[in-house]
């Protein structure tokens, strides 16, 4: 028997594809991809539903020329949440491993040596540009909309793409190996104590050889304290009632994206709770939910509370904090949203 040839699994895939299309055509593309046991990357690389052109140049040179685009939708996801922000591409800053976009709508912070595959993909007439990690999972997606300039996406494309689709290479990441408990929860406590900004936490973390969730369950409950698992929609429907401005941060392996702003339509489908608003969509998974936690840092500008949504095997849903830059207290409507929810006075 013969090893089957690339061309004839492409066969097999679309195949496979199509029947599953006929029988539940409204499912989501990552959806689809668990379904037919491959990646999201390997379905658009298949052409499956889409019409896709690989991009050449490394991520950074790709995503420098996003701005001209002008007003599009961005998507960024994990398994369990999708973020979805309405605005243009400003203050881009590519350099190096890490990048970010401080623009007034969309606000991101870009882990590069995760990214692995570009394309340029239409699905049933709508314009993307799809960026996906090693194992083929999206990392970030770039919608074209009636606001956007379509004649520069064309521009982009032609510009960028590679004349063929090269075979996707998939490859696993190892499993994280960091340990899910603290070993010495006194001294990760008074090193918490003694935080000054929010992004010391993550390098406090790697001193400590602790998982986020291990970090939460060690430092006590004046510091961090669950909550009631119901509490992501407690929060967001005081904060549509009192017009508190969030943010919202969902990441994944190359990822994080943030809005900020008051939250409006507020509405659940399902197991899916959703914020829908024009400039601002969030669906999240609430089946997934296995804790909920508040959070307190200090900082130089005063103490800072978030909400965090775990999985059942630790990883991190979504974050939630109070609208606020560098440099400027945390909004007091919000540290009292986070209060009420407490059993246990916080610190500060």
């Amino acid at each position: 028997m013969h090893a089957q040839s690339s061309q004839e699994r492409v066969a097999v895939l679309k195949a496979n594809y199509d029947a599953l299309m006929a029988a539940e055509p409204k499912l989501r593309a990552r959806e689809r991809a668990t379904r037919l046991q491959v990646s999201e990357a390997e379905l658009v690389a298949a052409q499956c539903g889409v019409a896709a052109k690989a991009l050449n140049g490394t991520p950074q040179e790709i995503f420098n020329e996003l701005a001209s685009l002008g007003e599009v939708m961005v998507l960024s996801r994990n398994d369990w949440c999708v973020h979805e922000r309405h605005g243009r591409y400003e203050e881009v800053h590519t350099k190096g491993p890490v990048g970010m976009v401080l623009g007034k709508d969309i606000d991101l912070r870009m882990f590069f040596s995760n990214w692995k595959h570009a394309f340029a993909v239409t699905e049933n007439g709508r314009l993307s540009v799809q960026f996906f990690d090693a194992e083929g999972i999206a990392i970030h997606k770039v919608y074209i909309t009636d606001n956007s300039d379509v004649a520069a996406y064309h521009a982009f494309v032609a510009k960028l793409a590679a004349e063929q689709i090269p075979a996707i290479q998939i490859e696993a990441y190892p499993a994280d190996s960091t340990p899910s408990h603290s070993e010495d929860p006194a001294a990760l406590r008074a090193h918490w104590q003694s935080l000054t900004d929010t992004h010391s936490f993550f390098p406090m973390l790697k001193q400590h050889k602790v998982t986020r969730l291990g970090a939460l369950k060690a430092a006590g409950a004046d510091l961090a304290q669950v909550v009631a698992i119901d509490t992501v929609e407690t929060m967001l429907q005081g904060a549509a009632e009192l017009q508190v401005a969030i943010m919202c941060f969902v990441s994944n392996r190359g990822m994080v994206q943030i809005h900020s702003g008051p939250v409006q339509k507020l509405l659940r489908t399902g197991p899916w709770f959703n914020i829908l608003d024009p400039m601002f969509n969030l669906h999240l998974d609430t089946s997934a939910i296995s804790e909920c936690w508040v959070v307190n840092k200090p900082t130089s500008d005063g103490w800072v509370t978030s909400l965090e949504v775990y999985t059942a095997n630790g990883e991190l849903i979504v974050q939630f904090f109070g609208a606020r830059k560098p440099g400027v207290p945390e909004l007091p409507e919000w540290r009292k949203l986070m209060c009420d929810l407490c059993t246990t006075p916080l610190a500060g």
